[in-house]
């Protein structure tokens, strides 16, 4: 199983902060952003990854991340999105590194408590299919919210005026190979981007989408400043990436 990492985007939500860096390295109490997602693949055990930055700055993830040795890894694959293309063309530019296998994809800027290695350790005994992570939320017309039948997606919709549930989609995201040619299948929303909720949405129309819930605390730390500073604050007092 590969892990990828997505890290490109401009980052406009946090300007000025973002002026001069990539988001995805601003801190978070006492380390870069992108420690925390990267830490969180390597805990579920994932040893092969791969991180997708753009911008003016992703040279800067090669020099501070070098071949990942710091996080116990032999190699850190690495590959650029030109502009904002969207989560899923990030997804798309991953084909070649993933060969056949199965993906787990985690959002550059998503920061968790605890870990993941039960979800995954369960995706992968998966024969097919694909499998997300849901956080109940606060204000769910600012996420991708699922509608649920009981154990059972029924729809997944993004940014929705009347919610009919609140757990949102959080940006961890597991996939078999056929991924990559649904991405291919996209059309760009509104917005010019190439949406990951298509994609999901693709699979739940397959019959082919497994869920589980997150326990403990998720921030998407890039979301704004306001979220980036509760984030650190929240990692400065709790902790993150917790084996236990």
């Amino acid at each position: 199983m590969k892990g990828i990492i997505l890290a490109g985007g401009l980052g406009t939500r946090l300007n000025p902060l973002t002026a001069i860096t990539n988001k995805h390295l601003l801190p978070v109490y006492d380390k870069p952003m992108i420690y925390y997602p990267l830490q969180t693949l390597v805990n579920a055990g994932i040893e092969d990854i791969m991180i997708v930055c753009g911008g003016n700055n992703a040279g800067d993830f090669l020099r501070l991340l070098g071949n990942g040795s710091e996080f116990g890894l032999k190699h850190l694959n690495y590959a650029y999105q030109h502009g904002q293309g969207g989560i899923a063309e990030a997804v798309g530019l991953a084909h070649h590194f993933a060969g056949g296998d199965k993906v787990v994809i985690m959002l550059g800027d998503n920061i968790i408590e605890n870990n993941i290695r039960k979800a995954v350790q369960e995706f992968d005994k998966q024969d097919s299919g694909s499998m997300i992570l849901l956080k109940e939320v606060q204000n769910p017309r600012e996420y991708g919210i699922a509608e649920l039948d009981g154990d059972v997606i029924k729809e997944i919709v993004e940014k929705p005026e009347n919610p009919k549930t609140n757990f949102a989609v959080i940006g961890i995201y597991m996939y078999d190979n056929r991924v990559f040619e649904i991405v291919k299948t996209l059309k760009p929303s509104a917005r010019g981007e190439l949406e990951i909720t298509d994609v999901n949405n693709a699979y739940i129309k397959m019959g082919q989408m497994r869920y589980e819930f997150l326990d403990g605390y998720w921030a998407d730390a890039g979301e704004s400043v306001d979220a980036l500073l509760e984030t650190n604050n929240f990692v400065k007092k709790f902790g993150a990436n917790k084996l236990d």
